[in-house]
């Protein structure tokens, strides 16, 4: 070999090898220079995928509340309860693990064996479980049987006031009732956890990043219920629809100077608790805001109050009743005890419940007919003073508005309003019909219903709520004088007839006044049944002045007589002395 090869070759190495050594220094720089200067942004958020962990912080459902004898109690509570599930990968004797179960939570071993075998990683056994069961199944350590916390609504009055407040599903939301109708406020907002993690996942408390948004709790709610009032109201209307022979019905009482609920129930009835048990769905509507009717004659006072109010006719206004009316090609004519054609006084169409006299009364609107002068005269009214066919805004979800025909769109507008003087051809709910009536007898004051007395916010701020006034000048105070008059010289005249037991006595030192009413069930395919009829009965109970306002339905009771007479008047009896005995009615001072 040649000696200066030798010489050479060693240099070329190094050099060949330092060329390699830069060439590799230069990729890892380029490629460091790529991750961390172009790709930062990139490589940030996959590692942030990684070790940042977000979750959800619930917010605690607020509670309801109301008035028992000076006291707030609870009606509606959060109570944390578990979630039994299975992982049938773990079970071991699956016959055995399901035998113990059942001991513990009941039902059938054999339905618990079928859920421990399904095909699945988790399997749920059961749910609401309490915290003694809970307790008692992880004593016995069984593999494959987990638990998951839930909170769940519970209702410690068991079914009092269950239509009014409604429940909580599955899902955490709120169905029917206050629940439905306030779910936003009752929820709250949940929070947010946002963490940095180590590998294990375990927040990194000093991390910059971290975020902690803190759950906004639902407020509290106090209701303007009274619970004994509304107990007994409850208990009063299931034994009146039992001696009714009725199968449902309703009941609710106004304060008529506020516009507050003091009771409302609907019979039958449900436990909010065991709502997933509930098979006939119709129980959970409170068909006192929802279910709108063709209320009958208890529209009489509200007709001779509008009529009164126009001046078309005066407390001594007469006239000559022929006992019925040919309206186009129909008839208006009168119950049998109407005593027949006659010169007939405003009190009389309340107490005799003419509805000729009612029809009469809408033709003055008219200046002696029927026309669309009087349509549109009448409408006004039921629209804009007494504010028929638009919902209260009362805090209750499903609130139907009900139906006022038009005065002037559609076939045979006349007899059509004709009837509406009387209570049919319209559609009002119970609650309508109570504050319309307070509104004519409290001095001509519409008050939007109220439910929520209180709010109560998570910081324990308190929310009051004033009553709302709707419309001023429903009707002149000297025509609420003289409805409130008549009404209570109705009541007075008819008790014997109302009254079917020797219980029901009379209460002069009070001033009592109501209206019956006895509609014909409507037909969906047309015209009304001959053999359904509806009960209604509205009145008010107090002093000097009216201090609750009830109003009554009874639905297709099946005794002899009237049904607003016969099933409704009676319960109304009822509540008054309740009221009159318990609940601080003031005798009258004149």
């Amino acid at each position: 070999m040649n000696p200066s090869e030798k010489e050479i070759n060693p240099k070329l190495r190094i050099q060949t090898w330092f060329a390699f050594l830069v060439f590799i220094m230069s990729i890892f720089v380029v490629r460091l220079f790529y991750v961390q200067i172009i790709k930062h942004d990139y490589y940030q958020k996959a590692a942030l995928s990684d070790q940042l962990k977000q979750y959800e912080l619930p917010a605690e459902r607020g509670t309801i509340v109301a008035h028992s004898s000076g006291v707030l109690v609870p009606l509606v509570l959060n109570e944390s309860l578990f979630t039994v599930y299975a992982d049938p990968k773990f079970i071991v004797d699956v016959a055995q693990t399901s035998t113990k179960v059942s001991d513990i939570l009941g039902g059938k071993p054999e339905d618990l064996r079928k859920l421990m075998e399904k095909d699945t990683r988790y399997s749920i056994l059961a749910k609401k479980v309490s915290k003694e069961q809970k307790q008692k199944l992880e004593g016995l350590k069984l593999k494959g049987i987990g638990f998951r916390e839930t909170v769940q609504r519970t209702y410690p009055q068991g079914q009092l006031a269950s239509q009014l407040l409604g429940f909580v599903n599955d899902e955490g939301i709120g169905k029917y009732g206050i629940e439905q109708a306030l779910n936003e406020t009752l929820t709250g907002k949940p929070g947010k956890l946002k963490a940095i993690t180590d590998a294990q996942g375990v927040p990194l408390a000093s991390n910059q990043d971290n975020i902690l948004v803190s759950p906004k709790n639902g407020s509290q709610l106090a209701l303007t219920i009274d619970l004994g009032m509304q107990q007994q109201l409850e208990d009063i209307l299931k034994q009146g629809l039992e001696a009714a022979s009725s199968k449902s019905g309703g009941a609710v009482i106004i304060d008529p100077y506020s516009g507050a609920i003091k009771a409302m129930a609907n019979y039958p009835t449900y436990n909010p608790s065991d709502f997933s048990k509930v098979t006939d769905l119709s129980v959970f509507s409170n068909a006192i805001v929802s279910s709108p009717m063709e209320i009958g004659s208890t529209m009489k006072p509200l007709t001779l109050a509008a009529a009164l109010d126009q001046g078309v006719v005066n407390k001594d206004t007469t006239y000559f009743d022929p006992s019925v009316w040919v309206i186009g090609d129909s008839k208006v004519v009168n119950v049998e005890e109407d005593g027949g054609a006659a010169t007939r006084s405003m009190k009389d169409i309340l107490q005799l419940s003419l509805n000729t006299g009612a029809t009469w009364l809408v033709m003055q609107m008219g200046g002696g007919e029927i026309n669309e002068k009087a349509r549109i005269a009448w409408h006004n009214y039921l629209v804009d003073h007494y504010q028929y066919g638009k919902e209260t805004g009362i805090e209750q979800g499903y609130e139907a508005a009900g139906s006022v025909p038009s005065p002037t769109d559609g076939y045979g507008l006349n007899i059509k309003y004709a009837n509406t003087g009387f209570g049919q051809g319209i559609t009002a709910t119970p609650l309508q019909l109570g504050l319309a009536i307070s509104s004519v007898i409290n001095g001509g004051v519409y008050y939007r219903p109220y439910l929520i007395e209180k709010y109560t916010e998570p910081n324990g701020l308190n929310k009051d709520t004033k009553p709302v006034v709707v419309r001023n000048n429903v009707v002149k105070k000297e025509v609420s004088d003289t409805i409130r008059e008549y009404m209570i010289e109705t009541y007075t005249k008819n008790f014997r007839a109302y009254n079917s037991q020797s219980s029901n006595v009379p209460r002069p030192e009070f001033n009592i006044g109501g209206k019956t009413g006895t509609a014909q069930e409507a037909n969906p395919d047309g015209g009304y049944y001959t053999n359904i009829f509806n009960g209604t009965y509205v009145g008010f109970v107090g002093g000097d002045r009216p201090q609750y306002v009830i109003s009554i339905r009874v639905n297709d009771p099946k005794i002899p007589g009237y049904a607003g007479a016969k099933a409704a008047a009676p319960i109304f009896l009822k509540l008054t002395n309740m009221l009159i005995d318990s609940y601080g009615v003031t005798p009258k001072m004149h």
